[in-house]
């Protein structure tokens, strides 16, 4: 009687062996692919909030950095409901004007010292994203600012 090769209690659980190890590969490399889409997420985020913090900068005076701030991390000068950026918060915020003026000088917004949380148990920890900074010249569209 021929056996049948197939079931040969030899390799009895090789297939459950060799699914087991290509599904933590493919599972591993996934969720690799997801954090890396979170990561970059968070790092346009950041960058496009300094840029909106700076472009409402040019508009206030130095006295109102408190708002630019509001600006950054949440969106609105009131500084009301979630973040826009998972745990960013006004300390992690930098407004430095500098000769401001109308037709004159500079200011620059700042996000810095911002953790980026991965959320894979896994990994399970956190890194420190680069500083983000805009700055832009006084123009200011005509406004004058009052005091600097």
């Amino acid at each position: 009687m021929r056996r049948n090769k197939l079931f040969d209690s030899n390799e009895r659980g090789s297939t459950l062996v060799e699914y087991s190890i290509a599904v933590t590969v493919f599972l591993t490399v996934m969720f690799g692919v997801i954090e890396f889409g979170r990561a970059l997420w968070v790092h346009n985020a950041l960058a496009d909030a300094a840029r909106r913090g700076a472009r409402y900068a040019t508009l206030h005076k130095a006295s109102e950095a408190d708002k630019v701030k509001n600006v950054v991390v949440y969106g609105n000068e009131a500084g009301g409901g979630d973040p826009m950026v998972p745990n960013l918060t006004t300390d992690n915020v930098a407004v430095d004007y500098s000769g401001f003026g109308l037709n004159k000088g500079t200011v620059s917004v700042s996000v810095t010292n911002y953790q980026f949380q991965f959320v894979i148990p896994i990994v399970g920890t956190t890194i420190t994203m680069p500083n983000y900074t805009t700055t832009l010249s006084g123009e200011s569209v005509g406004l004058i600012p009052k005091d600097k």
